[in-house]
C-alpha cells in the first residue's frame, strides 16, 4: 500500500499545482487510541486511513467526527467495490456497519492466512496441511523437534486473530452475522467460542504457542518470522509485501486449514474528518488511490486491489495472495475481525488471549470475560 499510495500523491500532486501532501505515518496503536481526540481537534487532518468496524469508524461516525461520502461515492464510481467489500464502508446511525451512509472507503482489501517458511517445512518433512487435523499434526511434528512451530503476538492484535479462526472452524455464515451485525444472539458459551478457547489453551499446553508469547507485539512476531526462527505466523495480508522484501528463505502461504469463514474484510478506510478543512482535495485523492493504475501497482507491490485489473497483476507472489483472496470473497468468506462488535473489544480481546496464554484464567473464564462487555454493548443498542 505504501508503494501505491506514494504513487498517489505523486500524481496528485502533479495534477493540482501549488498543492503539497504532508503525508504522517502513524502506527496502529497511535491511531486506534488517539484517532476521536484528533479527529475532534482543529488539527484534524484532511483525510486519514482509518480502521474500519462497528467499534471504530462506526463509533466515529456515531459522534458526528466523520464526513458522509455517499454522494462522492456515487458520482465517482467508489461504489463498484464488490458488496462484501462495501459492508464496512457504510454505517448507521447507531454506527453498525453494513447499511447507511458512506463513511469511508477502501482502496484495498486484507484477509489472515497462514505464512510458512517452506525450508523448514523440507527440512522437517512436514507437508502443507488442508485439514485442521493435518494442521496439528504438522505443529507436533516441529514441537517434537524442539521447534515452536507459531510465531505469535499476544500483546496485540494477532493472537485474537488466531482465537477467531478457530472460533470460526465451528461456525456459520449466521453465526458471523449475529456476532457482527447483530443479527441474532451470539452464546458465548456456544461451540463456537468454548471450542476456541479451550482449543487455544491447549495449543499453549502442548507448545504451539510460546508462553512467552503474551509480551510480544506484532511487529516482534513478524521480525522473528522473516528471522526464520518460527515455521508459520497466521496475520493477515498486510504483512504480505513485508515478507517478500525481508525473508530471506523460501516461503508461502495457505488458508487456515479446514475453514470456509477467514477473518477479513475491505482493508482500512480513506475518512474525512468532518473539521477537515480541505474535503474536495481529500475526495480527489481518494480518487486516485482508486483509479486503476494506482489499482494494479498495489496489486503488483503485494497488497490486494478493490479495482484492479487482474490481467495487469504480474508478479506470481502477488497473484498467489490475489487468488488466495478471490478463493475467500467468492464463497462469501469474509467474517471481519472480532474486536469489531464493541467499542474497547480489542483491548478485550488482547486481555483474554494473554490470560489464556499465560494460564491465569480458564478457558471458562475468559468466555465470560469476552460476553460482559459484548452484551453490555448490545444493551446499550437497545438490542
Amino acid at each position: 500500500m505504501g508503494v501505491a499510495w506514494a504513487e498517489a500523491i505523486k500524481q496528485f500532486e502533479a495534477s493540482h499545482p501549488g498543492v503539497k501532501v504532508q503525508f504522517e505515518e502513524k502506527g496502529f496503536e497511535q491511531i486506534r487510541q488517539n484517532a476521536g481526540m484528533i479527529l475532534n481537534s482543529d488539527e484534524a487532518p484532511d483525510i486519514m486511513e482509518y480502521n474500519k468496524g462497528n467499534a471504530t469508524a462506526g463509533l466515529l461516525s456515531k459522534q458526528g467526527l466523520l464526513t458522509d461520502l455517499s454522494e462522492e461515492a456515487g458520482k465517482r464510481g467508489w461504489d463498484k467495490i464488490g458488496p462484501s467489500l462495501q459492508t464496512t464502508s457504510k454505517y448507521d446511525a447507531e454506527g453498525i456497519m453494513g447499511d447507511g451512509k458512506w463513511y469511508g472507503v477502501p482502496n484495498y482489501a486484507e484477509y489472515v492466512m497462514v505464512y510458512y517458511n517452506k525450508e523448514l517445512f523440507t527440512k522437517h518433512n512436514v507437508q502443507v496441511p488442508t485439514t485442521l487435523a493435518e494442521f496439528e499434526a504438522a505443529m507436533d511434528t516441529f514441537t517434537k523437534a524442539g521447534v515452536t512451530p507459531l510465531s505469535v503476538g499476544g500483546a496485540e492484535y494477532p493472537a485474537q486473530q488466531i482465537l477467531y479462526e478457530l472460533a470460526l472452524s465451528k461456525a456459520s455464515r449466521s453465526f458471523v452475522d449475529s456476532f457482527q451485525l447483530y443479527k441474532g444472539k451470539v452464546d458465548f458459551k456456544g461451540p463456537e467460542f468454548t471450542y476456541a478457547a479451550t482449543t487455544f489453551a491447549d495449543w499453549v499446553a502442548k507448545g504451539y504457542i510460546a508462553k512467552n508469547s503474551a509480551g510480544i507485539k506484532a511487529e516482534d512476531m513478524g521480525v522473528a518470522f522473516t528471522q526464520g526462527k518460527f515455521p508459520m505466523v497466521i496475520s493477515g495480508s498486510w504483512w504480505y509485501g513485508r515478507f517478500v522484501s525481508d525473508a530471506k528463505f523460501q516461503w508461502g502461504t495457505f488458508l487456515f486449514p479446514g475453514n470456509t469463514l477467514h477473518p477479513g474484510s475491505g482493508g482500512n478506510i480513506w475518512v474525512v474528518p468532518k473539521n477537515a478543512k480541505n474535503k474536495s482535495l481529500a475526495y480527489d485523492f481518494i480518487d486516485i488511490t482508486m483509479k486503476p493504475e494506482i489499482q494494479n501497482l498495489l496489486g503488483n507491490s503485494g497488497g490486494v486491489p478493490v479495482l484492479a485489473d487482474p490481467a495487469t497483476i504480474t508478479d506470481a507472489k502477488s497473484k498467489e495472495l490475489i487468488d488466495n483472496f478471490d478463493k475467500v470473497t467468492s464463497t462469501d468468506g469474509l467474517a471481519f475481525y472480532p474486536d469489531w462488535p464493541a467499542p474497547g473489544y480489542y483491548d478485550v480481546l488482547v486481555a483474554g488471549t494473554q490470560h489464556l496464554i499465560n494460564g491465569t484464567k480458564s478457558p471458562d473464564a475468559v468466555l465470560d470475560e469476552i460476553a460482559k462487555p459484548y452484551n453490555d454493548n448490545l444493551t446499550s443498542l437497545g438490542k
